[in-house]
């Protein structure tokens, strides 16, 4: 299953169209870290994070699902060799904390996004995740409300796929 992500911002899957929040500087295809844009491309959907602590219950999906921890975090720094990558926290490079107040990342979900391998200042910790208050834009990834990120997740598993396309 394709999930498509339009530059009008709505994110359509199997004949339902959803609002969603992207990228402050909107899409782009030549991503570069800190830009502030959601990348153009097709990306697969790798693991869901979530705070048990705030979900009644574990998202149900059949992609890999993990409980957050305080201590989780995801590297954002380009010279760091544990670049795009989830880190333990503390860690001696920038990093963003996965584990957070605002309830952005109750739900997340990595997307492959200049993994495999990382390489330096093409973009980090691309997901998708829940909106914020007001639909503020993100700094780059893909965001919707909560229970719409759940309704999208219950219907996702291995090898399905999130595509950003170019207006």
């Amino acid at each position: 299953m394709n999930l498509i992500v339009s530059a009008d911002g709505h994110l359509s899957w199997n004949g339902r169209r959803l609002a969603c929040a992207l990228g402050r500087s909107g899409l782009r295809r030549d991503k570069a870290e800190g830009d502030g844009a959601t990348p153009i491309g097709d990306f697969a959907l790798k693991t869901v994070y979530y705070r048990a602590d705030r979900l009644t219950a574990a998202p149900l999906t059949r992609l890999p699902v993990i409980a957050t921890r305080p201590d989780m975090g995801w590297c954002d720094d380009p010279g760091h060799p544990d670049y795009n990558r989830p880190v333990r926290l503390p860690h001696p490079a920038r990093c963003e904390a996965l584990w957070r107040d605002d309830g952005v990342y109750d739900v997340v979900v990595v997307l492959g996004h200049n993994d495999n391998p990382p390489i330096p200042n093409l973009g980090s910790a691309i997901f998708l995740h829940v909106v914020r208050p007001g639909w503020e834009p993100t700094e780059g990834c893909v965001a919707l409300p909560l229970a719409d990120l759940l309704a999208v997740l219950a219907e996702c598993g291995p090898g399905d796929r999130l595509e950003v396309v170019s207006p």
